[in-house]
C-alpha cells in the first residue's frame, strides 16, 4: 500500500492506494483560507489521522505527496501559488513527522502536481504503454512532466517538464515568471479569457457563454461559433502545439497527454492543437506525435502521488 496525499488550493485529499491503483480510505479536508502555515498543516495532519484509522494502515510501505507548486523536491519544500501561507514550507518533513506520529515511519517522495499527473497517466491513463511521454495540465496555469524510457523524469528539483514556461512568442507579453511569451501567458485558462475580453468578447452578449467570463465561458461561446472565442482557442492551441513539438523534438516523446480544466473544452482545444502541430512537428521522428486528452480526471492527483512514490522510491524488497 502507498499513502497518497494530494495538496491543492481548494482541497487536501488522502488515500491508501493499492498496487493496482485502486484507492481505499479516501478522505479530504478543505484547504484553510486565511490560516497561517501551521493552520494549513493542521488540515494535512487531519487527513493523515483519518488514513491511520484504516485497518490497512499497517501495510503501507511508502508515501507520495503531490502538491501545487512551485515545489523544490530536492529540499522537500513547497510554495503553492494558491496557498499564500506556505512559502518554502517543509511539507515533506512535516508529513513524515505526522506519519511517524501515527506509527508509520515511511520513506516519502514529494512531486509537483504536473509530475504527479504524469506518473498517473503513464501508470493507468492515456500514456500507458508509451515509453516516452509528455503530460500536461492546462488550467489556471500550465504545468507538466516527462516520462523518458519508461521512467518518471522529475529533474533535480522536481520541475523537469514544466512546459508552461517555455517561451513560444519572441516578442510576447511578460509572464508572471519573469520571462516573456511563455505558453502559460497564452494558453492558460486565465490567459484565454483575458485575451478574449481584450478583443471585445463579453459573456453577456455572446451566444453560448451563459454569462461566464472565464475560459469555460469562452469555450461555450466558441462551440456556438463566436469568432473571437474561436480565435482565443486557436491562439492557445498554436502556443501549445509549438511547445509540444519543441519538447518532442528535444527528447523524442511520441505522445502528449493534456488534462486540466481547459482540456475539458474537448475538440475546441484539441482541434487547433492538432492542426497547428503539423506546422511545428515536421521532422521524421516527430511526425507521428499524438495529442490526446487525459483520462484520470480528478483521481489523477492521488493516483499520481502514489505512482510517483512507487517509481522514485526503491521497492521494500530491493532495499537492505
Amino acid at each position: 500500500m502507498t499513502v497518497a496525499i494530494d495538496i491543492g488550493g481548494t482541497k487536501i485529499a488522502g488515500a491508501l492506494v493499492h498496487p493496482d491503483g485502486t484507492m481505499t480510505a479516501t478522505t479530504r479536508r478543505a484547504t484553510p483560507r486565511g490560516a497561517d502555515a501551521d493552520g494549513v498543516m493542521a488540515a494535512v495532519a487531519a487527513v493523515v489521522a483519518d488514513l491511520s484509522e484504516s485497518p490497512l494502515w499497517a501495510s503501507a510501505v511508502r508515501c507520495g505527496i503531490g502538491s501545487a507548486g512551485p515545489v523544490d523536491a530536492s529540499r522537500g519544500t513547497v510554495s503553492p501559488v494558491n496557498i499564500g501561507a506556505w512559502r518554502d514550507f517543509p511539507v515533506q518533513d512535516r508529513i513524515s513527522a505526522e506519519l511517524a506520529e501515527h506509527g508509520a515511519d515511511l520513506p516519502t517522495v514529494l512531486a509537483g502536481d504536473g509530475v504527479a499527473m504524469t506518473a498517473a497517466e503513464h501508470w493507468l491513463g492515456a500514456a500507458r504503454g508509451h515509453a516516452n511521454a509528455l503530460c500536461m495540465v492546462v488550467s489556471t496555469g500550465v504545468g507538466g512532466g516527462l516520462i523518458l524510457n519508461n521512467q518518471l523524469h522529475p529533474g533535480p528539483t522536481g520541475n523537469a517538464g514544466h512546459i508552461g514556461h517555455i517561451s513560444v512568442a519572441f516578442d510576447g507579453e511578460p509572464c508572471v515568471c519573469g520571462g516573456r511569451g511563455c505558453v502559460e501567458s497564452i494558453a492558460s485558462g486565465t490567459a484565454i479569457a483575458r485575451w478574449a475580453r481584450a478583443q471585445g468578447w463579453t459573456p453577456s452578449d455572446r451566444p453560448g457563454s451563459a454569462g461566464d467570463a472565464t475560459a469555460a465561458g469562452v469555450a461555450a461561446a466558441a462551440e456556438a461559433g463566436d469568432p473571437i472565442a474561436l480565435a482565443a482557442f486557436d491562439r492557445a492551441g498554436r502556443a501549445l502545439a509549438a511547445a509540444i513539438a519543441a519538447t518532442a523534438t528535444l527528447v523524442e516523446t511520441d505522445i502528449a497527454v493534456i488534462g486540466g480544466g481547459v482540456a475539458a473544452a474537448g475538440d475546441t482545444l484539441f482541434t487547433p492543437i492538432r492542426s497547428h502541430l503539423a506546422a511545428y512537428a515536421t521532422l521524421s521522428f516527430v511526425k507521428e506525435l499524438q495529442v490526446v486528452p487525459a483520462t484520470l480526471g480528478t483521481h489523477a492527483g492521488l493516483i499520481g502521488a502514489a505512482a510517483a512514490a512507487t517509481m522514485l522510491l526503491p521497492s521494500p524488497s530491493s532495499s537492505s
